[in-house]
């Protein structure tokens, strides 16, 4: 609902607010779709003003407490593990306390990597068009291909390749031969052997007849990646409501966010992965923060805990970007970075953080909560912060 679907009264009491953008859009979309009188939408307008204002953070609030202790009592209601993704029984996740810990802790690789890839156009309701984009992005090893045997005797590996597997995978070429010779090729490339091919069965072996080279070559053989992308083991598709209508979504074990992005088909603008340093690197802090936000967000939903304040995430994941790097709550990150050297010996490794300053010459100006309580000074936040002095009355 837009300003111009009220009358010009309605438009200046709502405008007239102390009212942030969005809430007054909000509004707006009441007053229309209760049509409301000028009165009604002022009284509206001033309950939302009277309520946003008794919410707003007083100057001075120790806002970073009062969100670690929002975050963290919560948190001590979690599960230890759990490893189940919601609506995907085939796909497992890390979730609860663990998913959490590795939030904070802003870890290079999540224990279990995913992505949701959305699709777009004819890809997102076709299932055979869907099912063009899992084969381009799901790992294609030989053993999903065709049966594999060794012959000690002639010291050969035999590839016995079907056909409607070829097809399935390969859905753009005509003839299972081609196929075949590509796999031949990149089975050349990749070992370094020379392969003969006789239809949709391939052979190759050592140089020299060596029993371990052969068992060797067969190892070396399962682990080659013929289509899709290496570090997907699995795509899963489901068909899901969603505000497009129903519409093909893929899950996976494994993320690659860049790599898959460009793969047509792809809706890059919803897709998504649980990975936020892949994140940044693909789209920038911004769209790291917003995951962090939203990851977090959905892991206490996960567990029940959705009544805590999203604003309280918010603030952890601003001071985990701030900077522009993803840094992560403790001492190899935000805390040991911190530029109080007693705030630092405070966290962990007291004795170390106490050495170094003192060899350094360090000075520690007071600033912050932690500090100032381990000196038993009156913190630098709430009444703590104001001074008061009452003058003699000059006649």
């Amino acid at each position: 609902m837009t300003r111009a679907d009220v009358s010009d009264d309605v438009e200046a009491v709502v405008e007239d607010t102390d009212l942030p953008r969005r809430l007054k859009d909000e509004v707006y979309d009441t007053v229309e779709q209760r049509g409301l009188t000028v009165d009604e939408a002022d009284d509206v307008a001033r309950a939302v003003e009277s309520r946003y204002l008794d919410t707003r953070v007083d100057p001075l609030d120790p806002v970073g407490t009062v969100s670690a202790q929002s975050i963290g009592e919560p948190g001590t209601q979690m599960t230890m593990n759990t490893f189940h993704y919601a609506g995907v029984a085939e796909i497992d996740v890390t979730q609860g306390l663990p998913r959490l810990i590795e939030l904070v802790d802003a870890r290079k690789t999540p224990d279990t990597p995913m992505m949701t890839v959305h699709l777009e156009d004819e890809y997102a309701t076709d299932r055979e068009k869907a099912h063009e984009v899992v084969w381009n992005i799901e790992a294609t090893r030989i053993l999903a291909l065709g049966d594999i045997s060794t012959n000690v005797a002639d010291m050969l590996v035999q590839i016995d390749l079907n056909d409607e597997t070829l097809m399935e995978r390969w859905p753009t070429v005509s003839r299972t031969e081609d196929v075949a010779d590509e796999i031949a090729e990149t089975i050349e490339s990749n070992l370094g052997v020379k392969t003969r091919r006789s239809g949709t069965v391939i052979e190759f072996g050592p140089e020299e007849p060596s029993y371990r080279d052969l068992l060797q070559l067969v190892e070396e053989l399962r682990e080659i990646v013929f289509k899709g992308i290496e570090e997907i083991n699995r795509v899963v598709i489901r068909k899901e409501e969603t505000d497009d209508g129903e519409e093909f979504v893929l899950y996976t074990e494994g993320s690659a966010f860049g790599d898959v992005l460009g793969i047509e088909g792809v809706d890059a603008s919803r897709t998504t992965c649980n990975n936020i340093h892949e994140i940044k690197s693909e789209l920038g802090i911004e769209a790291a923060r917003e995951t962090l936000i939203n990851e977090t967000m959905h892991t206490l939903e996960e567990q029940g805990l959705d009544d805590v304040n999203i604003r309280h995430l918010m603030l952890v994941a601003d001071i985990m970007t701030n900077r522009g790097e993803i840094e992560s709550i403790g001492r190899h990150g935000i805390s040991g970075n911190k530029q109080s050297v007693l705030a630092r010996a405070a966290f962990e490794v007291t004795v170390n953080h106490l050495l170094d300053a003192a060899i350094h010459g360090e000075i520690d100006a007071l600033d912050g909560v932690t500090e100032n309580v381990i000196v038993g000074k009156p913190i630098k936040l709430g009444t703590g912060d104001v001074d008061l002095r009452m003058g003699a009355k000059q006649d």
